[in-house]
């Protein structure tokens, strides 16, 4: 019912410590995080199932396609992107997609089959920003 004050003060170090992080981060830095969060939520998602936590499943679930629908999908410039932000719109699509089923049949393999879509594409995109750091 109650939670420790350890508990307590962890948890809103960490809030505090997102929130300065988000409003610090450049552009590149902001989808990064978008990704890490997708992957934890991911994977929670996935720990979930196996633990047979229904209510964490869905709220990881819920969280992971969150981030793919308002913070990955939406900051995607389709005039300007090109063929690669239409890739992209549409791998998000899909995912979110096999999320949904993945939510409805319980199915590990549908989250582990997003996992592997989305990890390849966020180191990607962690690789791109060492690129130019190191151009720079």
């Amino acid at each position: 019912m109650f939670t420790s004050v350890n508990s307590r003060a962890a948890t809103a170090y960490k809030r505090v410590s997102t929130d300065t992080g988000v409003s610090t981060a450049d552009p590149h830095q902001l989808v990064s995080m978008l990704f890490d969060g997708l992957i934890q939520s991911l994977n929670a998602a996935r720990g979930a199932m196996e633990r047979g936590e229904v209510e964490a499943k869905g709220r990881a679930i819920g969280k992971a396609v969150r981030i793919i629908e308002e913070g990955l999908k939406a900051g995607l410039n389709l005039s300007q992107g090109g063929e690669i932000a239409n890739n992209l719109l549409g791998l998000y699509g899909y995912a979110v997609q096999r999320l949904s089923w993945a939510n409805l049949r319980n199915d590990p393999a549908a989250v582990r089959e997003v996992l592997n879509l989305i990890e390849p594409l966020a180191d990607s995109w962690k690789q791109i920003r060492t690129g130019a750091l190191q151009g720079a």
